[in-house]
This record gives C-alpha cells, sequence and structure tokens, in this order.
C-alpha cells in the first residue's frame, strides 16, 4: 500500500504557494515540493490532494492511503460534497482519480504526524522567494 501524506503553505491568503507531498511504501520514498503560484491556503490543500493521486496513479499501485491535516479535504472527500464552488473542480478531479484505485482512504492527520509534507510545502515557498 503507498502511504501519501499531502499539506499545502500559502504565504498569505491568498499568496504565494506551495504543495507538499511524501510518498511511502511499496519500495517507493517520495519527496515533491512544489511552487504553485498565488491562491489560497485551501485551493492549495486541494492542488496537493490531486497531485498526490496523480503521482500514486503514475507508480500503479491499487491500494493508496493519503494522509492530510487539511479537515475540508478529508471531510469533502468522504462526503464527496464540497458548498464552496469554488472547489468543487478539484474534487471533482480528486474523487476522479480515487477510482483507479482498488482500494482508497483518506484520513485526517495532525500536523505533527505531517512534518515530512508540511517541510516540503513550506520550502517550495522559499524556493520561489530565494
Amino acid at each position: 500500500m503507498l502511504e501519501v501524506y499531502i499539506d499545502a503553505a500559502s504565504a498569505g491568503n491568498p499568496g504565494p504557494s506551495g504543495i507538499g507531498l511524501f510518498i511511502k511504501g511499496e519500495g517507493h520514498h517520495i519527496q515533491i515540493s512544489e511552487y504553485i503560484g498565488e491562491t489560497n491556503n485551501h485551493i492549495a490543500e486541494f492542488t496537493a490532494l490531486v497531485r498526490g493521486l496523480e503521482e500514486a496513479q503514475k507508480l500503479g499501485s491499487s491500494l493508496v492511503s493519503v494522509r492530510s491535516d487539511s479537515k475540508i479535504v478529508v471531510a469533502s472527500m468522504e462526503k464527496e460534497y464540497v458548498k464552496n464552488e469554488e472547489f468543487k473542480p478539484y474534487l471533482e478531479k480528486a474523487l476522479a482519480l480515487s477510482t483507479n484505485f482498488d482500494l482508497f482512504f483518506i484520513k485526517w492527520v495532525p500536523d505533527s504526524q505531517n512534518k515530512a509534507a508540511d517541510a516540503l510545502a513550506r520550502k517550495a515557498i522559499q524556493s520561489k522567494n530565494s
């Protein structure tokens, strides 16, 4: 099973934003730190989810467990619904990607269990500003 830890960071809301992905399992140990431009934190979190699922799909895994410290992202995936129209395209893309796996789980984790992805998201912003 792949464990996909996702996080996002924004310097301001909206502001320069980055995502961090930490993927482990099935012999993989992948770290992705990516600057995504100016956006708000929630859109950055949904972007991290979509990118994480895209990366898991590239690896060909059939069992994927996503961990996120974003309650809105986890709740939206579990309910398959989001109230804010701005988030709908991201949720729809993530839901479509999640159907590519035989088993897909998403779980909320506290910040303390998501430090690797958080550091990668912050690094993405810093790399843009340096």
